[in-house]
């Protein structure tokens, strides 16, 4: 099979309704971090606004955050990022009413047709068929290391076992992933692992525990930060394997943000929240498909962050895809309930996944 991208569905900004609908509302911000009363709350759909008579689409977007005027194009700004003065959009309507349109259905469906009003086994379940689902997603890499920028969301269990080390290893060094989001644990335990053999104490080949293993990743970490950082510990305790080792060896941008367990942790952690939170966006803004693996909160706080469309620097606009990979129902159906609505669900253990898709490609 070969793939194709979604064709993206432009409004007619030519039918009476576009042109009979007032222009938005703009209202200064009244303080720094604070929109003004009635202010409208983006989401993680292409957005426009009639700003001068002229319909003006939102190029970067994510959800609940404020859309300002500035400069003569619509920005969209997190709340402790809004200055005292900045021109916010009034509107609770979405469909043109208040100078404000929402393009939820904006991109073909795959099968060209409407959705059905009912049908067997719509939910993303254990009892679903994915084989489609890894046709599609190796298509869709092999289309995106020449076209795109693919952002993969990783928790702690991609580093338990080697073969998935292996596998995500070398989809990395062949240029399937362009940047790395992560907690302190995924890298402990990778690093553990190329280090002691162990993630949490456990071996990686044989999953059996080591004696005294509970030391093994405090260990890690406190030998990492003797060394000052990931690099300098892989470079000197000569670390030939693993996630790390393959993302530090292919210079592969990688965010790691704390949490409030935390062990250590390591140096590159971001300790600071919303400092952690401007690196992901740094790179959702660039993101034409993520994918999260075996962590619901980094999954979703990554989800929140990410609109379903990309305009790319020609002008066009593309589709964003957008995968969650868990073996629980929940944690994949969780995603859509807090927005993510276009994200896709593969219910399966994540080392089966990565080693399946790095099969896919031939890896």
């Amino acid at each position: 099979m070969s793939f194709k991208l979604a064709k993206y569905i432009e409004p007619d900004f030519s039918q009476r309704t576009f042109a009979d609908a007032p222009d938005a509302k703009l209202v200064a911000a009244p303080k720094d971090k604070t929109a003004p009363e009635g202010f409208h709350a983006t989401s993680i759909f292409p957005e426009y606004f009639k700003i001068d008579g002229k319909w003006l689409l939102a190029k970067e977007s994510r959800m609940d955050c404020v859309a300002v005027f500035e400069n003569g194009k619509i920005v969209v700004r997190e709340f402790r990022n809004l200055k005292k003065g900045d021109l916010c959009v009034l509107g609770r309507t979405e469909d043109r009413e208040e100078g404000i349109f929402v393009h939820t259905d904006c991109f073909e469906r795959e099968n060209g047709g409407e959705e059905t009003k009912f049908s067997f086994r719509q939910s993303r379940s254990r009892e679903t068929a994915f084989s489609y689902d890894y046709e599609n997603l190796v298509e869709l890499l092999r289309h995106e290391r020449e076209h795109g920028y693919v952002v993969w969301v990783l928790g702690p269990a991609c580093a338990f076992d080697n073969e998935a080390r292996n596998a995500f290893a070398k989809l990395i060094d062949n240029g399937y992933v362009s940047a790395m989001l992560a907690g302190n644990a995924l890298a402990t335990h990778d690093l553990e692992a190329g280090y002691l053999g162990t993630a949490l104490g456990q071996d990686v080949r044989t999953q059996r525990p080591h004696f005294n293993g509970h030391y093994n990743h405090i260990d890690t970490i406190n030998k990492v930060n003797l060394y000052g950082s990931i690099p300098e510990f892989i470079k000197g305790e000569g670390i030939k394997d693993g996630i790390m080792h393959s993302i530090t060896k292919n210079n592969i941008p990688f965010v790691l943000n704390g949490s409030i367990r935390d062990d250590g942790p390591l140096p590159e952690v971001y300790a600071h929240t919303y400092e952690g939170q401007d690196a992901i966006r740094k790179h959702i803004r660039r993101a034409t498909t993520v994918i999260g693996m075996a962590t619901v909160l980094h999954t979703i706080a990554t989800g929140n962050m990410t609109p379903t469309y990309r305009v790319m620097d020609d002008g066009t606009i593309r589709q964003i895809y957008f995968y969650i990979v868990d073996t629980s129902e929940f944690a994949v159906n969780k995603l859509g309930d807090r927005g993510s609505l276009a994200a896709r669900g593969i219910v399966t253990n994540v080392q089966d996944f990565v080693c399946n898709v790095a099969k896919g490609l031939g890896l």
